[in-house]
């Protein structure tokens, strides 16, 4: 598909520079000022209905998996979705709750209550939508591909063993949620399986894995999941549903309202609100990025932020918890057809009728059922083809990937991402440094000549060997400094003068500029002349703010120039 920009990022791309209005317009205006008409309200109608169709299943089985209620999940859906589309800088973005959220989520109802969790989401809204107000958007971005995929495969893991019992149908008085000690849980009441809820459980997942490979275009996961209510209803099967573990769900929005509070909550619950800004920032636009990619459009991720801020406030005030952007929703909304905003904005209206018109009927859901579907979103979670080319493409990713997959699975989700970024961090700046080099003496002086469309031998100082000339390659920071710190400070007492040409060096920083202070100083103690050559004008201000100046140092603009005024000297 030939790439396309949207009018304000065009203006932005030629301006030079994005101001406040273009990063901060919502996606849903630049579409209305693009003559949108009925024949793109209609297929955002029709894409929306596809999103709600598969939408409606999964809210209420993460909420569910999350300790929440199935209703609440459904909140989150409608409430949090249309203010992302409504507000957000993707044209076609959805969102909702997320099965990423689930570990995070459960943890928190676990150890402050549902209030807690409210509470939490209304904090982690304010905190997006300061993200994005900072324009700290970009920043998100850099975190490492391996780690994404390591604590989204660590997710899927923790996902499908949150849904063991389900599945299987056991009786557990109190279900631990450390994988460590879930798992001889589980098998110690391996002898209360109910073969009815097994039975609904593969039934579901065969049912969506069959429609989509004969039927791809139909909800298989709502086909699944209705099938499974009314083999339950009509066969009276002993398992339970939706009505007889949470009573149904309400036909109606609840009225809003802040979330109770105090300072002491705020403080307990604020290293769950942290963790959600977190994860919510990532997975938000990582959604945008995979939308991006598939429509050849590009996203504001600033804006984005806001918006999810916005959604996460307005969420918690019907109850409902975290909202992000969600890739399977997002993707089925762009191969539906979708043409912006509008589509995910309908996608909410259409689950609220969802819930207006079969809420009685959803209490039939079993929960064995929603496991299937949970399953099955476990599965497709996790990314094999990358994981496997990460593997191959060396230990550095194979160990960040590694790190990041065990953490999450039995440490915690936060832990793993800064303990993966800082592994990432630490990759990139040793490869960065082998990058890094510094070569000696004539061909630099016989390449500036050329330059001058001079003779090689126009300059006698090039075979000078009281003369000794350095030329850097590569960024010159704290990662490198050590290896070429150690190659100039060969200086010998019998040198006369030392050239260093940073013509190649497109970065520096204070380190790097310590440094070259170190080596001046060293320099000026043995009588030797330290010329710096080729520095481009941020990166000789930056040497000279570090006192690299006359006497202690000469500046040229070229080799030869240094070596000319050296030889007249």
């Amino acid at each position: 598909m030939p790439s396309r920009t949207d009018p304000v990022t065009r203006t932005a791309a030629t301006s030079g520079a994005a101001g406040f209005v273009e990063l901060f317009t919502p996606k849903l205006v630049t579409v209305l000022r693009e003559s949108y008409d009925f024949r793109k309200l209609r297929g955002d109608a029709l894409a929306g209905l596809t999103v709600a169709i598969v939408a409606l299943p999964l809210s209420m089985a993460i909420a569910i998996a999350s300790g929440a209620s199935p209703a609440q999940g459904l909140y989150t859906a409608i409430v949090g979705g249309f203010l992302v589309s409504l507000l957000g800088g993707s044209r076609f973005q959805i969102g909702g709750p997320a099965g990423a959220f689930i570990v995070l989520v459960s943890a928190t109802v676990a150890l402050h209550g549902v209030d807690g969790l409210i509470l939490a989401t209304f904090l982690s809204g304010l905190m997006l939508a300061a993200v994005g107000w900072l324009r700290l958007g970009t920043f998100i971005k850099f975190i490492p591909h391996p780690v994404t995929v390591g604590f989204t495969a660590g997710i899927a893991v923790i996902i499908f063993a949150s849904q063991i019992a389900e599945v299987f149908g056991l009786t557990l008085d109190d279900e631990p949620g450390a994988l460590l000690e879930k798992l001889p849980a589980l098998w110690a009441a391996r002898d209360s399986v109910t073969p009815a809820a097994l039975a609904l459980a593969a039934g579901t997942v065969a049912v969506i894995a069959g429609l989509k490979r004969v039927r791809p275009g139909w909800p298989g996961m709502l086909i699944a999941v209705v099938l499974g209510a009314a083999i339950t209803a009509a066969l009276g099967l002993p398992v339970d549903t939706i009505a007889t573990r949470f009573g149904g769900i309400p036909s109606s929005l609840p009225a809003p309202a802040l979330p109770d509070w105090t300072w002491s909550k705020v403080i307990a619950v604020l290293p769950a609100a942290v963790s959600f800004t977190l994860l919510g920032a990532i997975e938000s636009l990582l959604s945008a990025v995979v939308a991006d990619g598939m429509t050849g459009r590009r996203h504001r991720s600033n804006c984005e932020l806001v918006a999810q801020g916005v959604a996460n406030v307005g969420a918690s005030l019907f109850g409902g918890f975290c909202v992000t952007g969600t890739i399977a929703r997002t993707a089925t909304n762009v191969r539906a057809g979708a043409h912006g905003p509008v589509a995910g904005m309908l996608h909410a209206v259409f689950l609220l009728g969802f819930m207006v018109l079969a809420a009685p009927l959803a209490g039939y859901i079993p929960l064995a059922g929603l496991a299937g579907v949970l399953a099955v979103v476990a599965w497709n979670m996790i990314e094999r083809p990358a994981i496997a080319i990460l593997l191959r493409s060396g230990r550095g990713e194979a160990t960040v990937l590694a790190v990041t997959f065990l953490l999450t699975i039995f440490r915690d989700l936060t832990e793993a991402i800064v303990v993966g970024f800082a592994l990432g961090s630490v990759l990139f700046i040793h490869r960065m440094s082998r990058t890094t080099a510094v070569h000696t003496q004539t061909p630099f002086v016989g390449r500036d000549e050329a330059d001058t469309a001079r003779p090689r031998t126009a300059w006698s100082g090039a075979g000078d060997p009281d003369v000794v000339v350095y030329r850097i390659t590569g960024a010159l920071f704290f990662g490198a400094t050590a290896s070429i710190g150690s190659v100039l400070d060969r200086i010998q007492d019998n040198h006369r003068a030392l050239v260093v040409d940073f013509s190649e060096v497109p970065f520096l920083d204070s380190s790097g500029a310590h440094m070259i202070e170190g080596l001046a100083h060293k320099a000026h103690g043995r009588g030797v002349t330290l010329w710096l050559t080729g520095a481009r004008r941020d990166i000789r201000r930056a040497l000279v703010a570090h006192g690299l100046r006359k006497p202690l140092v000469r500046h040229a603009t070229t080799v030869e120039a240094a070596l000319r005024a050296e030889a007249r000297r």
